[in-house]
């Protein structure tokens, strides 16, 4: 039977308010959904023609019976099996309507202009959709816990979340319309299984044994995601990251054999906003994967190398995840330094001397900031273990806090708490530094005293941090910093700096054993 002389039989080619005739009287759909697949894969390069089936399709499932649309023509295994077989043949070959054009290389992304048709088709099959899985809820309310109709959704449900999630996301080759469209399409899935979101959608509940669609949809990316076919297609790495960035403990791991090596893949790319979205997906996994399975055929160590690497680029970003990163994989590799009586030089070394070799020459304000920001937390990690680094790391610090950083001072405050952190835990090693450190400190409290640019809570700030780093170095070197402080002369500073200075001097010799070396320091 013809395609419209089924329609005309359906009477979805009259008015709209007629009503449909019963399921019993209508032709089996899998012969319906059969023919109409055929007709669009035929017609996917006409847009006329393919639109009109398109929205002959979305007329069919608004209108049809929810009995007939979703019960299979033998009511057994076999006829479950034909119904998905249709559906999915159908939903895909829906799907390939909007398939988007592929790169002319794998080194440049597509113009605006490429994707010109893709918004109005998009939306188009996602109206088709939305409304097919409008008339599932209603069935799968009337039939809750059938394992056919649970199946079947199941079967058609990773084509469809991948399809609306490339289409929310604002892109070249998405609209307002189709943006829209798509979310529609989207809640209407998640409604349709009774998913509260898209994490549920894809994980299942462990609770209750329901599975997720997570298998399928790494299904489909899976050979999209090789090393010469991922940059072909634009949304493929986003729909990766999405995913991958959806998943968490405990259902990570045991796809992580799938995940890593497109993630791996994406760390390499030599573009940076490939080379971040690798980084992200990568630090994901280490958040989300146990150590053990980490350190399983040496995993761990992969990832420590293809992070390393990114501390010798010039991207600030870039460097600030690859930093981010490392501080959470570090200790699945190794016990932090601080917690340990290693004395042997550890990865975590290695990590702060490059880091503290590239500060001492690195000229670019968003590096400088970048740098600045991680290194409390790698010498806090690092712990006395520290003190191999403390000729590089006391250059560091005087070299950075000589240099404004307006307006927020943000690398000023983080070399203050290096120096506290440092002080704190390497007193012995400091006292021979304190001339150094004060003569700095001082020209700091000058300098931030008569800057009128600075915002007064940013000024303020950096008075008190700068009066607990002098507090600290006063307590390691046996009371010093209060003698030579008194040798201050008033006529030279402000009052703000005689203030600051004043704080130090009282709290230096109004509490018990400040001045003791280490029993001061505690």
């Amino acid at each position: 039977m013809e395609c419209s002389s089924l329609l005309h039989h359906l009477r979805l080619s009259s008015s709209s308010e007629e009503e449909p005739l019963p399921s019993h009287a209508l032709p089996p759909i899998t012969e319906l959904l059969s023919l109409l697949s055929r007709k669009l894969i035929g017609s996917a390069e006409a847009l006329c023609e393919c639109s009109s089936l398109i929205g002959q399709l979305q007329h069919l499932f608004q209108a049809g019976d929810p009995d007939w649309l979703f019960t299979p023509a033998v009511d057994a295994v076999n006829g479950w099996a034909e119904l998905r077989s249709v559906y999915c043949s159908l939903i895909s070959a829906l799907i390939g309507c909007v398939v988007l054009p592929l790169c002319e290389d794998d080194c440049s992304a597509l113009d605006a202009a490429a994707y010109q048709s893709v918004p109005e088709r998009a939306a188009a099959v996602c109206s088709a959709l939305t409304a097919l899985l409008g008339n599932w809820t209603e069935e799968s309310e009337a039939k809750r816990g059938e394992t056919g109709l649970t199946g079947l959704l199941l079967a058609v449900a990773p084509p469809i979340c991948l399809f609306s999630v490339t289409h929310f996301q604002d892109q070249a080759w998405t609209s307002a319309t189709s943006r829209a469209a798509a979310r529609r399409l989207h809640q209407a899935l998640l409604r349709a299984g009774g998913w509260s979101g898209s994490a549920h959608l894809l994980m299942g509940d462990q609770r209750t044994g329901d599975g997720g669609i997570l298998n399928g949809v790494l299904q489909i990316l899976q050979p999209q995601l090789t090393r010469d076919s991922w940059r072909w297609r634009e949304d493929v790495k986003l729909l990766f990251s999405w995913t991958l960035l959806q998943v968490t403990r405990p259902f990570l791991s045991p796809s992580l054999p799938r995940l890593l090596p497109p993630s791996l893949l994406l760390n390499d790319d030599y573009r940076p906003e490939n080379c971040m979205l690798g980084v992200r997906c990568l630090h994901h996994i280490v958040l989300n994967t146990p150590a053990a399975d980490l350190r399983q055929f040496n995993r761990a160590e992969v990832l420590y190398q293809a992070l390393f690497k990114h501390l010798y680029t010039s991207e600030a970003a870039v460097v600030q995840l690859a930093l981010s990163c490392l501080l959470d994989l570090l200790p699945v590799l190794e016990k932090p330094p601080s917690s340990s009586c290693r004395t042997k030089p550890c990865r975590h070394d290695d990590v702060l001397r490059l880091v503290l070799t590239h500060m001492e020459a690195e000229h670019k304000v968003a590096l400088r900031r970048v740098y600045a920001s991680a290194l409390p937390l790698f010498v806090e990690r690092m712990g006395v273990a520290s003190c191999r680094h403390l000729r590089r790391l006391e250059r560091v610090l005087l070299g950075y806090l000589e240099v404004r950083d307006p307006p927020e001072e943000t690398s000023r405050l983080k070399m203050l708490e290096v120096l506290q952190k440092t002080t704190a835990v390497a007193w012995p090693r400091m006292a021979c530094r304190v001339d150094r450190f004060l003569r700095c400190l001082l020209r700091l409290l000058v300098d931030v005293s008569s800057d009128a640019s600075l915002d007064e809570p940013v000024r303020q700030q950096l008075m008190d941090q700068t009066a607990a780093a002098l507090r600290l170095l006063d307590g390691c070197s046996q009371g010093r910093v209060q003698r030579l402080l008194l040798q201050v002369d008033g006529l030279c500073c402000s009052s703000q700096v005689l203030g600051c200075l004043a704080t130090v001097t009282a709290e230096a010799t109004g509490t018990p054993g400040t001045s003791g070396g280490g029993d001061g320091l505690g």
